[in-house]
């Protein structure tokens, strides 16, 4: 632009050259005051300033603020110069209000009617100028008062590139910081998504980023944007950088680009189109092969350039996970990057291998590089891709290298740096219990891990060896001899002393016939450890002196003595003095066989889901705690939570820590659900295809996720009122705050459901979660479902989420059983045509009979075998249960597998419930 008068401002620069010539804060501060006496003075007196003028003065006033001191006129001056046809009284004009806003209602409708005014001036860099303060100052007003002003300019045809551009990039600003004020119209969405074939790429990259937005928020409405993504990123990946020049970087042609659609992609599962995936795959292709090729130049910036790309391409083909050829290539290629002479290679390399690791398609192929993974654990000088590695060997772990690598990171586990350890144990203690085939090795095992790194041996780990101990009768013998070994070391660790003296107290009559485990030396040996232990830990080993009165009554008065002790009958610790004191008096006074009764060997602990997996992933929030493929056999493991008497019930500490998120996908054979918490989902094991309607068919499900929170629900249902847990994950590293959460009925819901849910907690600490539960009680049969509505703080910026909340009238559902004649005489009497509905329909999902099955058990049906005459057919009963009364349902469904097609049969006493069922259900297969 060509120099203009206001360019120079010589009095701003003599202001700024006397401020920093000041010896003191003193001689700062008078300065300045005298600075503001003449501007106000000026400002005042002389109504005939001209433009350069009041821009100077308007500088000096921002120059003054940006020091710290508080301003409290020239606004309207600043407001004043928005006026200007002059570029640069306008920008200082702008600059203003964008650093100090006023928050006078007045002030700010006449800067929003100048921005206005800008926004349909004929001159682009007004139009610039008005967006860029849009963007800038990105609050409610803004939002509100632009919503259709900037769509319009975005899809506009007479808009030039470079306007769109900001167009695009002001609408993203305003709709991360009010989701809630930003509607744009329907009408514009495919204009707005068309965008991504904008022949100029600085506006295809900036609706991209816009586009990736809405689509979080509103996935259904943008999935146009698959065909034209993919249409892009093919034009751009099997182009040569000659054709992109303007938007080559380094050779890369417009890697930015590339990386956004890449990214954009991932909101969504493959393509349906066969054309499209295909397309699609050969663009994965062909940025895998162009990895292998030499380098074009040597910079750093050509590297990173098409790492990017390669490393955003592998993460689409990791979440497609689908092409088993493309997951190989992923993962040969991210082998070669665990030897690259850069750190931030390896790491990227080791962070995605993790998640090939869990791909059925790709779990052989990461076991390959297994020696690579324990080398650059035990050579590796940065820790964070130490840590990256123990996360790789977990996660590519199974039954045929589990004893190696639970042995390496034993080995390496004695020098591992301390902030990792915990997390370590955890994995090892894992490991070792789900892929033991040998029992004893497992407790060999976790007795060596408490003696390595017993400091770091959380509670959960060994509450686990009891569970395992007690739950199997082939180890317990051998449990006693290798804690009695344990025991005896000079150094012994305490919580190696919690769980020998369990064990003992449990099963040392097993070992006792052998002379060197005498019941004697077993008590002498337990009690030297006594004096050195915290008092839980004593409260611990009393229990286990009362179980040897039970099982060695030949030492019973040795023990008494140490009961009568004043350290323990007199302890200044109020448990320990009670134990002592009735132990004692337990062991006086009652027979032996009163004493066998109440001193029995502790009953098998029932089943559970593992406590270590829950507080694994309080470790790792983000990550799957189960990372290997490979499902665990439950005659190999038994997954328990532990109750001894000694220490706290384990569901009552999972629920006191902030632990993010347990596998859902765990079969609840019982009906009932645990007291856990909720994780990432994962792919059913028992099942090819996963539900669209989320909660449908399962009783555990996650219902809303995105970058910054992920939303579970658990539910149990008893007749017409169903027991909900919901569990909001906080995924991000800024906390939380104001967090509120409504679920709304209206209209006819009103009077169909009954919502109770309790109050929520107003904060959520990153990386952690929250639990709400509440009822939902059924009135009557219903259609729609109730809205659910949550609003946040997220690092100083107001978030709001609105989704319909998953309750269908399925979950209502009681099984019913009856036999063959009972059925066909309710079919028969379910004969009037509002009570029926009959769907034909298209095959969607592979015709398995287990599968078929499954869906239907989990929509709530019972699944009454022999009653058709065609074994093919599935038959089955349910009630629907509602406060005012029952409603009798029944259902065939008739798979054709030569014409791939469904029947599907509803009959129901209340006229519309089938269609309703139907609708549930037809998608579904």
């Amino acid at each position: 632009m060509p120099t203009m008068r206001g360019d120079a401002m010589r009095g701003l620069a003599v202001f700024i050259s006397d401020i920093r010539n000041c010896k003191s804060r003193e001689a700062e501060l008078r300065r300045i005051n005298k600075e503001l006496t003449n501007i106000r003075q000026r400002f005042r007196a002389d109504k005939t300033l001209d433009g350069y003028q009041k821009k100077k003065y308007v500088c000096k006033l921002l120059f003054i603020f940006l020091l710290g001191h508080d301003i409290d006129f020239g606004y309207m001056e600043a407001v004043n110069l928005l006026s200007s046809n002059k570029y640069t009284e306008k920008q200082i004009g702008y600059l203003f209000i964008s650093v100090i806003m006023n928050s006078s209602t007045e002030m700010k409708q006449l800067i929003i009617q100048n921005i206005r005014n800008d926004l349909q001036s004929r001159n682009p860099i007004f139009v610039n100028l008005a967006l860029q303060c849009v963007a800038n100052i990105g609050d409610r007003e803004m939002a509100v008062a632009f919503t259709n002003d900037i769509p319009r300019l975005l899809i506009s045809g007479d808009t030039l590139d470079a306007v769109k551009q900001s167009a695009a990039l002001c609408l993203l600003r305003l709709h991360r910081t009010s989701p809630d004020s930003l509607q744009l119209n329907t009408e514009w969405t495919a204009r707005i998504i068309h965008l991504l074939n904008d022949q100029h790429l600085g506006v295809a990259t900036a609706a991209v980023s816009l586009i990736d937005a809405l689509v979080k928020r509103s996935p259904d409405e943008y999935k146009g944007c698959i065909n034209l993504a993919v249409s892009r990123l093919s034009r751009i990946v099997t182009s040569s950088y000659t054709d992109f020049q303007d938007y080559t970087y380094y050779f890369v042609p417009a890697p930015w680009l590339c990386v956004k659609l890449l990214r954009l992609l991932q909101n969504y599962p493959p393509p349906d189109d066969p054309s499209i995936r295909s397309r699609l795959n050969e663009c994965l292709d062909t940025i895998l092969n162009k990895a292998q090729e030499p380098l074009k130049s040597k910079k750093v910036q050509h590297s990173n350039a098409r790492n990017a790309v390669l490393f955003e391409a592998i993460n689409l083909i990791i979440h497609m996970d689908c092409e088993s050829s493309l997951l190989v290539r992923a993962c040969n290629q991210l082998g070669q990057f665990l030897q690259n002479r850069e750190t931030n290679l390896r790491y990227l390399a080791l962070e995605s291998m993790c998640l090939l690791a869990t791909s059925e398609f790709s779990h052989e192929a990461v076991k390959k590089h297994q020696e690579t993974v324990i080398n650059a654990l035990k050579s590796e000088r940065d820790v964070s891709v130490r840590q990256r590695a123990v996360d790789l060997l977990y996660a590519m772990c199974d039954r045929s290298n589990a004893q190696d690598i639970v042995q390496e990171m034993l080995t390496y586990l004695e020098t591992a740096d301390y902030t990792i350890r915990e997390e370590m144990v955890l994995k090892i203690a894992i490991l070792s219990e789900k892929y033991a085939v040998d029992y004893k090795w497992y407790l060999d095992i976790m007795l060596k891990l408490i003696r390595i790194a017993g400091d770091f041996v959380s509670e959960e780990v060994w509450y686990r060896v009891i569970q395992v101990v007690v739950n199997r009768n082939d180890v317990q013998s051998y449990a006693a001899k290798i804690a009695f070994e344990a025991l005896q070391a000079p150094a012994c660790h305490e919580n190696m002393v919690k769980v020998a003296g369990y064990i003992l107290g449990e099963y040392g009559n097993l070992i006792a016939l052998d002379p060197r485990s005498t019941p004697l030396i077993q008590f002498d040996l337990l009690h030297s450890k006594y004096h050195l232990c915290s008092p839980t830990t004593r409260c611990l080993i009393l229990s286990t002196y009362m179980k040897f009165v039970n099982l060695f009554p030949e030492i019973k008065h040795h023990i008494q003595d140490i009961l009568r002790h004043d350290s323990n009958y007199r302890s200044s610790d109020v448990e320990i003095q009670q134990r002592a004191t009735e132990y004692l008096k337990l062991s006086e006074v009652c027979s032996p066989t009163v004493l066998a009764t109440v001193l029995e060997i502790m009953p098998p602990y029932p089943e559970k889901q593992s406590p270590l997996l829950v507080r694994l992933k309080q470790k790792k929030p983000l990550m799957e705690a189960e990372g290997a493929v490979e499902p665990t056999s439950s005659a190999t493991t038994t997954p328990v939570t532990v109750y001894i008497d000694d220490v706290p019930k384990l569901a009552d500490t999972a629920q006191q820590q902030n632990g993010l998120l347990v596998s859902l996908d765990t079969p609840e054979s019982n009906g009932h659900y645990e007291d856990s918490t909720f994780s990432s989902m994962t792919k059913p094991a028992t099942s090819t295809v996963q539900s669209n309607k989320k909660f449908l068919l399962k009783n555990s499900d996650i219902i809303f996720e995105n970058e910054l929170i992920q939303i579970g629900i658990k539910g149990e249902t008893t007749k017409s009122s169903m027991q909900i847990e919901l569990y909001y994950g906080n995924k991000s590293n800024f906390n939380m705050t104001n967090f509120s959460s409504n679920i709304s009925c209206t209209g006819e819901l009103e009077s169909e459901l009954r919502m109770n849910m309790e109050p929520i907690k107003a904060t959520i600490d990153s990386r952690a979660q929250i639990k709400q539960s509440g009822t939902i009680d059924c009135l009557k049969d219903f259609r729609d479902l109730p809205k659910m509505s949550i609003t946040f703080y997220y690092n100083s910026m107001p978030q709001k989420i609105d989704f319909s909340f998953p309750v269908y009238l399925n979950k209502y559902i009681e099984k019913a059983a009856m036999d063959s004649n009972n059925f066909f005489l309710r079919w028969r009497n379910l004969e009037k045509p509002s009570q029926e509905f009959q769907k034909i329909f298209p095959a969607k999902f592979p015709m398995i009979y287990e599968d078929c099955h499954q869906k239907l058990e989990g929509f709530g049906w019972s699944s009454l075998t022999g009653i058709d005459v065609n074994s093919e057919n599935f038959c089955g009963a349910g009630i629907i249960h509602t406060t005012t009364q029952q409603i009798g349902c029944l259902y065939r469904l008739e798979p054709n597998k030569q014409a791939k097609m469904y029947r599907l049969t509803i009959r129901a006493s209340r006229d519309g419930v089938a269609k309703r069922l139907v609708e549930l259900l037809e998608d579904q297969f």
